[in-house]
Formats: C-alpha cells, structure tokens, sequence
C-alpha cells in the first residue's frame, strides 16, 4: 500500500521536477549577472513517514479514542516552492503541496501527535493546495547589513538588519512566530506537533495549517516585534474560505470576516552568552470564533448524554446551543540557547484561558517542553542530528469537566475520564544518506494519551524519509 502511495506520487510530480531541473539551471545563468540579489528560485521537498504503535492497555474507548489495538499508518508530502523578486525590497512565494496519507487513528487521541505531517484531513488519494501564496516587503531602515541565504521561502541577497517587514497573502502562521532553531520543522528535527509550535496556541488555520491573513515585523539587531492578523475558518476544524480556489478538491467556506479571525504578538530578544548565541521569545494571542464554552456544553450534555453510536470527529457532541461569537487568548514562552558548538538546548511553555473549545489544533490548554539537540561532528557525522525532548500538557478544569460528560473536542473524547497531565518523551536520529537526502529514526512515548491515565501507555516507532533540492 504504502508503494502504492509513493508511486502514484511520484506520477503526480514527475512533471514539476522535470519543471524544477529546467527552471534551476536557468535561475542559476541568470544569476551569475547579479550575485547581490537573486532573481527567483525553485526548491521541491518530499517527505515520507511510517508510524505505528504495537497496543496498548485500555479500561474503554470512545469516538476519538487512539487505537488500542496497534497500527501502522503512513504519510506522503510533497512541496513545490517558487520565488521571484518583484521590486526593491518586494518578493513574491508560493508552495505548491500535495499530501495523502492518515496519522495514527485519523490524527485523534493524543494531544501532543507525534507525526508533524498528519494534518486533521488525511485522504487516500493525492490532495493539492497552494500552502503558501504571499508578498513580503521589506523596508529597510539602514546601518549594518546581512546575508540572506537561498532557501524555501526566501531570495538570495542582503538586507538591512534594521528593517520593516510586511508579509500578505497566505501562509501559516508559524511562519511569522514561534520559531525555533532546535524544534520547528517536523520534516528533519522532532516530529512531534509541541515541537512545531506552542501546542496551546489555537492559531489561524485551516486544517492543514494554513490561511490568509497579513503580518508585520520591526527587526533591529538585539531584538524583533511581530504582529499578524489572520483568518479564521467557519467551522471547528474546517477549510478557510480561499480553500474553494486554493485546493483541489475544493472544499471550505468564509465565517464573518470580523468575528471569525485570530491575531498574534511576538516580541524576541537576542543575546549571547560568551561566544554561544540564544533567544527568548514571548508570544501573546487573541481569537474570536463560534466556540462553544464548555460549561455551557457539559451542562447540556449532563442532560442530554451523547448516545452510544457517536462517530468519530472534531466536536461532533457539542450542541450548537453552547456556541457563540467568543474570545479566547493565551500565552507562549519559547526559548533557545547554544551549549557548546552544535549542542543547543529549548524549552517552550505555553497557556490559554481554558474556558471555550478548541477550533483549529489542540486541546492543550497549558504546556510545557525542554529538549536537546546535538549535531554528528562529535562522531564525525557533521550532517546528523540526535534530539530528545519531553513534552508535559493539560487541560483546563471546564474542560476537564466536558470530557468527563462525554463531550469530544478536536483531538480528544473517550467518552470518559479519569484525568492526568499527558506526557510524551521524543527521541530520534536524523543520518545523511546523500547531499540532499536524509533518513529518520524516532521513538516516542506517551504517558496519559488524551488526559487519560485509563488509557496507555503508548509507544510509538517511525521512519522517515526526507528528499529536498
């Protein structure tokens, strides 16, 4: 089956590498006119994952339990990147994605998910999107220049330290925000969802992780202040309304552009410690959707039970008379320091109010993480990479109370709770197999998978397989 996958996928891509090969050689020509500043750029990613559990012990399952009986899953993503310069300071990126696959249990019963690339829409066959579409605009403000190096979604060339940043268009927000040197890209560092991002920020998405929306950011050379300003889908775990022109199949639909919409502030401060450079960043949210508040939706579950045949999904037992226009914000700690050369250290710690329904990630409402990250120049692989990190998350009292009624959220519902804090340890190995190509070994534990200590433990083994050009 799953070379079944990978074929078809390479038939669906054939054409763009052939594109890629043609378009790369010409970029390269063109550019040997003007080293300062590139021209365009072509980059293309596949990423291939096999994950799967042997069982686990388990009192009861419910519609969003995680499998008690084992499984093996496997994901396919592919990304075509583009970028061209328009003018001073203006460029222009898109990535082309196509994804297939499912995360373990269609991505339900464990908030920290271990597979970066298990969106919340797992399909058989091939599925396309524009993932990114936007302008950046940069203003610089002068003094000291730096580099700027080739790479996915940006243009060789320099730029002022000191500048003025726009972004519009579609993105993700992490793109903007939350970033960090050791945890952030689940295609060659730690797989895990709480390593991509704060796993408390209900962030603007569709449910591959994506939207519209626009950001600004003041860069100076100790420090940097972030803002965005993005859409929110209409519906709990849904497609933003551009996915009806961005997406094959086309699917999703616009909420009331005023009261469905996420914002997100970041200030980050830079230092050094002797030679070894770090950063500390604080991130603040603020959201306005349909949520449901889950005292409103436990008390009418309490009346009501949900019956024994509840299908699996994302909120599927709350009432639509729990929901209302409603606020939810929160707050994010994201750190990061290098030890010694190649060894870095990171941490993340994360809040939210906990008082209304998750809409478009987890139902973590507080988190905390710390991690290790060590290149191979030790043992004379400079190219590898080993990483460990734990991760410890929980939920709120309101939603404790909802789950223990019966209530499903986006990832969780077992149809009943005996709550603990979940906790995950993540391990792998990243080797280099060629230039471009890399190899994965990861091994994750997870403790209480969905708040619940009658459930598990888990334990979860993958293989990745990462090509980039």
């Amino acid at each position: 089956m799953f070379a079944q996958k990978i074929k078809l996928m390479g038939k669906s891509f054939t054409i763009l590498l052939l594109f890629y090969s043609v378009f790369k050689a010409d970029g390269q020509q063109n550019d040997s006119t003007n080293t300062t500043h590139q021209r365009f750029n072509l980059h293309f990613q596949n990423t291939d994952i096999i994950q799967g559990d042997p069982g686990f012990s388990a009192k009861y399952s419910g519609p969003n339990s995680l499998n008690s009986k084992g499984e093996l899953q496997e994901t396919v993503t592919a990304d075509l990147f583009a970028g061209m310069r328009l003018w001073r300071g203006a460029e222009a990126h898109m990535d082309l994605l196509a994804w297939q696959g499912f995360g373990l249990t269609q991505t339900f019963g464990i908030e920290a998910f271990p597979n970066g690339d298990a969106y919340k829409e797992g399909t058989r066959n091939p599925n396309y999107a524009f993932a990114r579409l936007f302008i950046r605009q940069t203003i610089g403000l002068g003094g000291e220049q730096e580099d700027v190096s080739d790479d996915q979604l940006n243009l060789a060339g320099k730029q002022d330290i000191s500048r003025l940043t726009i972004t519009i268009g579609r993105l993700s927000p992490m793109d903007i925000c939350d970033n960090n040197t050791y945890a952030h890209d689940a295609h060659t560092q730690f797989m895990n969802w709480a390593m991509m991002g704060n796993l408390t920020w209900d962030y603007g998405q569709n449910t591959i992780g994506y939207t519209t929306g626009i950001a600004v950011e003041l860069n100076e050379p100790k420090w940097a202040l972030r803002y965005g300003f993005f859409q929110m889908p209409r519906d709990k775990n849904g497609f933003t309304g551009d996915d009806q022109f961005l997406m094959w199949p086309q699917r999703g639909a616009y909420g009331p552009f005023f009261r469905s919409w996420a914002m997100m502030a970041e200030l980050e401060r830079r230092y050094n410690i002797n030679i070894h450079p770090g950063a500390i960043r604080f991130l603040a949210w603020l959201d306005e959707a349909n949520f449901a508040s889950y005292r409103a939706a436990t008390t009418i579950l309490l009346a009501n039970p949900p019956g024994p045949n509840v299908s699996q999904g994302s909120g599927v037992t709350i009432p639509d008379s729990a929901r209302a226009f409603r606020h939810k914000y929160g707050f994010g700690i994201n750190w990061e320091q290098e030890v010694l050369k190649n060894i870095g250290v990171f941490s993340r710690l994360g809040w939210t109010d906990g008082h209304n329904e998750t809409w478009t990630f987890t139902d973590a409402d507080w988190s905390a993480s710390l991690g290790l990250s060590i290149k191979g120049k030790t043992w004379h692989r400079q190219n590898d990479t080993w990483g460990l990190a734990c991760i410890v998350s929980g939920a709120s009292r309101d939603n404790q109370q909802f789950l223990k009624a019966g209530g499903t959220d986006m990832l969780s519902g077992d149809d009943a709770l005996n709550y603990n804090a979940e906790k995950v340890i993540e391990t792998y190995y990243d080797f280099q197999i060629w230039k471009t190509m890399h190899a994965t070994l990861d091994y994750q534990f997870v403790d209480n998978p969905a708040f619940n200590s009658d459930r598990g433990p888990v334990n979860i083994f993958a293989v990745r397989l990462h090509v980039e050009f």
